[in-house]
């Protein structure tokens, strides 16, 4: 009889939390890490994260939570990771136990700024994590509707199918539906590009703009997103399944957006730096904007990328958002 696989999620943000509360309605046990013990003692005291998802509820007996990343990295068999990317680097810093035979989930919205690397190709250099033992997990889904328990769909891509079925069916439930894919690369990039086409939606509605312009713009998000991850990673994908388009329009309409929110007020004249100071969670699109420029200018042919670089421009050049939405929407169709 194979023993049971132990499941740990690494993160105390508010998608952390969701897929800790996924896995407790299948696991007897889920490990949890957290770096502030101030939520710990919390979470164990008032039965919920005090900063994300407060409304859900856990029954801390079947938690094993700890502020020290190798003890919960040493107990689990499958590590999920939901930390915003640009505090990831200095969290996997703290690992000192081997890791490389463990499976690694990434939950997480962007690249590794330090390394320039997707958060599965990093655990693979650094860490010596087979790529068939490395897992993604994309939308469309928000954590806040996952809290509701309204219904949801995930798709979990791994190279090994049997891994994907396994961790599929441990986040599924009567609310999350999940599929499986073996394009962890594509589903990763995609992932992280659909934060800077909803910063973009949440910039041209600041603006002013309207419903018809925000269809052209996501129309075009798809076609550019299909183009950059063409260019990174070719293989034969469906650009228009649920992990890519489907992720892509939640992430720019819903009003559970971060990013379209953070976007939403680089529009109506906040700087950089006040939006991000106004906002209590983490915008991924503002780092995953400047990986992807920084990825596109390595090419020798780049692609085409006009919402993109208009985004980039705006958030790191420091350009006139309606100056800048002007010439963008000049190259849309």
């Amino acid at each position: 009889m194979s023993k049971e696989l132990k499941y740990a999620v690494f993160g105390a943000g508010s998608w952390a939390t969701a897929i800790v509360k996924m896995l407790c309605e299948n696991l007897d046990e889920v490990g949890w890490y957290m770096r502030s013990v101030y939520t710990k003692e919390h979470l164990l005291k008032q039965q919920h994260n005090p900063n994300y998802l407060s409304s859900v509820e856990f029954k801390t007996e079947n938690l094993i939570i700890s502020n020290d990343i190798n003890e919960i990295a040493n107990y689990a068999d499958i590590l999920i990771f939901a930390i915003p990317s640009a505090f990831m680097q200095s969290e996997l810093a703290k690992i000192t136990i081997d890791i490389s035979e463990k499976t690694v989930v990434s939950a997480v919205k962007g690249i590794i700024p330090e390394s320039g690397l997707l958060v599965g190709e990093h655990l693979n250099e650094v860490f010596n994590i087979p790529l068939n033992n490395i897992a993604v997990i994309a939308g469309p889904c928000h954590a806040e509707e996952v809290a509701l328990e309204r219904l949801s769909y995930l798709t979990i891509s791994c190279s090994d199918s049997k891994k994907a079925k396994a961790i599929a069916k441990n986040l599924s439930s009567n609310y999350i539906k999940t599929k499986i894919s073996d394009d962890v690369i594509g589903t990763e990039y995609a992932v992280m590009l659909k934060n800077i086409y909803a910063i973009a939606a949440g910039i041209a509605h600041g603006l002013g703009y309207g419903d018809n312009f925000q269809s052209v713009l996501m129309s075009n998000a798809i076609r550019e997103m299909k183009r950059f991850i063409k260019k990174m990673h070719k293989m034969k994908r469906n650009i228009n399944n649920s992990a890519y388009l489907g992720d892509l329009l939640v992430t720019g309409y819903s009003v559970f957006s971060r990013n379209r929110m953070f976007g939403n007020m680089i529009g109506k004249g906040y700087t950089v730096k006040s939006a991000q100071m106004e906002m209590s969670m983490v915008a991924e699109g503002y780092y995953a904007s400047k990986s992807a420029q920084l990825l596109n200018d390595k090419n020798t042919s780049k692609t085409k990328l006009p919402i993109i670089n208009a985004v980039y421009e705006i958030l790191y050049e420091g350009k006139d958002p309606k100056k800048t939405f002007e010439k963008l929407t000049d190259k849309l169709d």
